[in-house]
This record gives structure tokens, C-alpha cells and sequence, in this order.
């Protein structure tokens, strides 16, 4: 296998425009506005009717020629309003989690913003250093996450 990164992540929304604004205010930009399209095509590459159409964008993050991408997607054929995964022991992808260089302040910011939190931020200690960790959801309930990874120093 050639793979090289993780390209993009679908996420799913009820309201373009809406998510995004939210998409942006954590820091991604828009690259790609695919507009409006499907059809039979479309249908059979993603296993949905011919008659599938969806709106989208392409959105980044980061300087790295492989960045992180989401593709974020309103269908407007079929449509669901259905909300996203309630648990995170689900199977599949249930989370996607970002990493921070300031949890403290991103959390914050968020806060300020109106984004509630699962909890205060958690932090784990494991061997080789420590993780604070903290979820939330976007607009329509898809589940995030934030971390920050500190390394333990070498013991001299």
C-alpha cells in the first residue's frame, strides 16, 4: 500500500451554511465549494439512489500539503435530519478528535462562543507523557474532540 495520510472526513450536517461558519470558527478555511451535484453516478460510487444530490466543501486545516481535510455535505436527496451517533462505544467512526496546541484557551474561546462542553478537560497519565482531553458537538450533535499531548522528559 502507497497511503500517505488521512485526506479528508466526511461529516454530514443539516445546514451548510450553518456548520460552515461553526467549521471555521475552529480554524479550518474552505478550499473546494463542490456546489451542488449527484445523480446516478454519484449514487452507484457512494452506494445511494441515482437520484442523490448533495451540497459541499472541502475545508482545512494547516499549513502540510497532507493537512487534515473535512468534507462537509447538507443531502438534500435523500435527506436525514436523523441525529448522529448518542454514545461513543458505537461502531464506526464515532469522534473525530483535533489537536491542540492551547486546550485551555480553546476551550475557552468555545465556551464564549456558546459550545458546552461533555465535561471540564480530563487529563491521562500514561508512560510516556499525558493527554488533556475534552468532547463537545458540532451543530447537529456529531461528537469532537480536542487534545492536547504533552511527551514525559527522558529520565537523565
Amino acid at each position: 500500500m502507497n497511503l500517505r495520510s488521512i485526506y479528508h472526513i466526511n461529516i454530514n450536517c443539516t445546514n451548510l451554511e450553518r456548520s460552515l461558519e461553526f467549521y471555521k470558527m475552529l480554524g479550518f478555511r474552505e478550499v473546494v465549494d463542490f456546489g451542488e451535484g449527484g445523480g446516478p453516478e454519484m449514487g452507484r460510487g457512494l452506494r445511494m439512489p441515482d437520484d442523490s444530490r448533495a451540497r459541499a466543501r472541502l475545508l482545512e486545516i494547516g499549513e502540510d500539503p497532507y493537512c487534515s481535510h473535512i468534507d462537509l455535505i447538507e443531502w438534500i436527496n435523500p435527506r436525514s435530519d436523523r441525529k448522529p451517533y448518542e454514545k461513543l462505544n458505537n461502531l464506526g467512526i464515532a469522534r473525530v478528535c483535533f489537536y491542540s496546541k492551547d486546550l485551555e484557551k480553546d476551550v475557552e474561546e468555545l465556551k464564549s462562543r456558546g459550545v458546552r462542553m461533555f465535561s471540564d478537560p480530563i487529563t491521562v497519565r500514561y508512560k510516556g507523557g499525558q493527554s488533556t482531553v475534552v468532547c463537545f458537538e458540532d451543530p447537529d450533535g456529531t461528537i469532537l474532540e480536542l487534545v492536547q499531548y504533552k511527551k514525559r522528559a527522558p529520565k537523565s
